[in-house]
């Protein structure tokens, strides 16, 4: 096995940090062990072993046109008067569940 002599250094946010080493210490890997799998893995692939994409994020309001915007805010008022609403303390708490 080779001898490990090269360091790593990588600023990361304390709290991502923090809950991923209390993941990695349940599963008994230290967080060299996985630095040095994600190494090897770039290695074999040539590429970085997992998905890298942007998210299908709904439009921000100065992205769209009138027409756009007003269909959009036609609907959320014809789905309100047909009933179709939630209250917004529980729309919170799923909010909240969700992060």
């Amino acid at each position: 096995m080779a001898t490990k002599t090269a360091n790593v250094l990588a600023r990361v946010e304390p709290e991502i940090k923090e809950k991923a080493e209390a993941i990695m210490s349940k599963l008994g890997i230290p967080a060299s062990v996985v630095i040095n799998m994600l190494y090897k893995q770039i290695i074999m692939t040539k590429s970085i072993p997992f998905s890298l994409s942007l998210p299908d994020l709904p439009m921000a309001r100065d992205e769209m046109n009138a027409d756009t915007f007003n269909t959009i805010m036609q609907n959320g008022l014809d789905e309100a008067k047909a009933g179709h609403s939630r209250v917004v303390s529980e729309v919170f708490v799923d909010l909240r569940r969700g992060l």
